[in-house]
């Protein structure tokens, strides 16, 4: 169900009103006991991924998975 405000009100609460639309709730502006608008959430729709865009531009070193030395395991395990 729509919340109905007046333009006072709306002017007053403006960012209670827009935090409200923003939840998914309607809201509908009256002047003078008329309904003159709607405040209704915009509904956004995710931006497809492109895969590939950093193709050429990325080295992955050859030792990238090759096993840690010993000085760099032992300062993450906490020794010296």
């Amino acid at each position: 169900m729509a919340t109905v405000v007046n333009i006072h009100e709306a002017k007053t609460h403006f960012s209670k009103i827009v935090d409200e639309a923003a939840a998914g709730h309607e809201v509908i502006i009256a002047k003078a006991g008329r309904k003159v608008a709607r405040l209704v959430p915009i509904e956004s729709k995710p931006r497809p991924k492109k895969f590939g865009r950093l193709k050429g531009r990325i080295r992955v070193p050859d030792d990238f998975n090759a096993p840690l030395d010993a000085r760099v395991i032992a300062a993450f395990e906490g020794g010296s």
